[in-house]
């Protein structure tokens, strides 16, 4: 499938998909979320894609939303921002639902609906001289793209706020120390540190990964005994795939597991 403002590869288990506007510092408009959103389907679908990479093409992993397209619309800026929602809200439900981890590679600047697209992955990997900010508010604008939902999970509410309403500037350093990211890497080593995680992550149990991403997503609104009981269904459920049955006995037999995503 061609693509005009992302790129998008597989190599064995791992998809790499990669906005792919950067004389536009990969601002998102509404071609490049229509096409994320089907990138999304494409690696939910597709059993033998066990992970997904994220990245930016250039100097900035995104600027977050197109302001030049949003000021182009005029009067019908507020419809705009509804039917741009839907793609882009639609690509973080299938990333955040499916199996197969997510790993964010950040590439420079990371602000606005961009940073919305870290917060939602599951692993953060971010170059020396990357660079978080919000900058919704910076234009009048109210943050999208689960910013709200995610940001407060990952480094709370008080630290959220700051974002949000100041349109504080982290460092990678800073983004590490709050929680933001996983991990710092040399900006020449990013792509290559974050494939080889994506190979280590696409050979291990899938659904098992997609067990812990449904369990944690569930933890901040169910209480206790409520969240116990998915997690006896969930362990229940594992126990019934091949996988499980593969872990078992590479471990009794101290060997290393040889799982198949089932």
């Amino acid at each position: 499938m061609a693509y005009k403002t992302i790129l998008f590869e597989q190599r064995g288990g791992v998809a790499k998909i990669t906005l792919n506007r950067p004389e536009a510092v990969n601002a998102m408009n509404m071609e490049m979320m229509q096409e994320f959103s089907e990138a999304a389907i494409r690696c939910d679908e597709d059993a033998s894609i066990r992970c997904v990479i994220i990245t930016g093409n250039g100097k900035m992993f995104s600027a977050g939303g197109d302001i030049h397209a949003f000021a182009s619309e005029g009067d019908n800026l507020p419809a705009a921002m509804k039917a741009i929602t839907i793609p882009f809200h639609a690509a973080v439900s299938r990333f955040v639902r499916m199996d197969a981890p997510v790993i964010a590679a950040v590439n420079g600047m990371c602000a606005g609906g961009g940073l919305s697209l870290a917060a939602s992955a599951d692993l953060v990997l971010a170059a020396d001289n990357a660079g978080f900010a919000m900058a919704y508010t910076a234009a009048a604008l109210s943050p999208d793209g689960s910013s709200t939902y995610f940001l407060p999970r990952r480094i709370g509410d008080r630290r959220t706020r700051e974002l949000m309403l100041t349109n504080r500037r982290l460092s990678a350093a800073e983004a590490l120390d709050w929680g933001l990211i996983n991990t710092i890497v040399p900006a020449d080593q990013l792509l290559e540190e974050a494939r080889a995680l994506a190979d280590r992550l696409a050979a291990g149990p899938t659904v098992a990964f997609g067990q812990v991403k449904s369990l944690l997503n569930a933890s901040f609104e169910n209480g206790l005994e409520t969240q116990m009981e998915m997690e006896a269904r969930a362990i229940a459920d594992m126990a019934r795939t091949s996988d499980t049955k593969e872990g078992m006995n590479a471990f009794l037999n101290k060997r290393k597991p040889q799982f198949n995503g089932r």
